[in-house]
Parts: C-alpha cells; sequence; structure tokens
C-alpha cells in the first residue's frame, strides 16, 4: 500500500468521496453533516492523502490545520472492497506524523454517533484519541461526537 499526497482530480478520488458524503447524509440529518465535499477539499488549508493497491484506490484521509499548533482530520473513509485491510490506521498514522512535522501540539476531529461509527471510533481510541469539547464553528448534537489527540 502506498500513501500519497493527492490533487483530488483523479474520478475514483472524486467517486470515493461522493460514497462517503452520501453515508454522512444517510446516518445524520443534513444539518448535522459535517463532511466536505470535492470543494470543501480543495482548500489551501487542507492537505490530502490518498491510499493504494497499484491502481486501485483503497482509502482517503485529510488533514486541516486550524490554527499554527492544531489540525483537525477530515474526510477519512475506507473504500468498502478494503476494510479490515489496515487502510485506515495507514491512513491516521500518516496525518498523524505529519501533524508532528508540522509542529502541531493538538488534532481533533468531529464523527458520528450510533453503530455505524463503531469501527472509526475505536480505530481513533486505540491511537489515543479521547473524547471532548465541541471545536471550531461545530454544534454538538445527538449525531455528532468530537474526539482530541494531544500531540
Amino acid at each position: 500500500m502506498g500513501i500519497r499526497l493527492d490533487d483530488l482530480n483523479g474520478r475514483q478520488v472524486q467517486n470515493l468521496l461522493a460514497v462517503h458524503l452520501a453515508g454522512m447524509h444517510k446516518s445524520s440529518p443534513p444539518d448535522s453533516v459535517y463532511a466536505l465535499d470535492l470543494s470543501g477539499l480543495q482548500r489551501q488549508d487542507i492537505s490530502v492523502w490518498t491510499a493504494w493497491d497499484g491502481g486501485e484506490l483503497m482509502g482517503i484521509g485529510a488533514l486541516k490545520q486550524l490554527s499554527p499548533s492544531t489540525g483537525e482530520i477530515k474526510s477519512m473513509r475506507t473504500d468498502s472492497r478494503h476494510l479490515r485491510k489496515g487502510v485506515g490506521r495507514a491512513i491516521l498514522n500518516h496525518i498523524i506524523d505529519e501533524a508532528r512535522q508540522r509542529g502541531y501540539r493538538r488534532l481533533s476531529l468531529e464523527t458520528g454517533s450510533g453503530a455505524e461509527f463503531e469501527a472509526a471510533l475505536s480505530l481513533y481510541r486505540k491511537r489515543g484519541f479521547r473524547n471532548g469539547e465541541p471545536f471550531g464553528d461545530y454544534v454538538a448534537s445527538d449525531f455528532n461526537q468530537f474526539l482530541h489527540l494531544e500531540l
């Protein structure tokens, strides 16, 4: 598996992002979905990495700079054909390493709540993320939660 910085121009990447956004809308009311679409990820303060097996996309993850010392993980998604292969873990580790290289002291993320998010939550918690307060412009609801990792 290779992980690379991505420009979001490829069809496989765009399709996985569409699946990600649709999944978020399926499990949460529209006013509780904070997942970024393609244009939302194409910002200067966001870096996106993709994991590949040859020419096949396995997963995606992004890092948004919130401040000089804080980052936010965005749009983590593993293609359903590659679940349980360590794709999410590899991308998460890559993003954490990048955050440390940038000198961030904290990584945060907003994610959904409910059974469909348990695998992702388990991954984050195993890596040391802890539940915490809302951050940035997020609003707490019954459909989301916030996790933080002190670096």
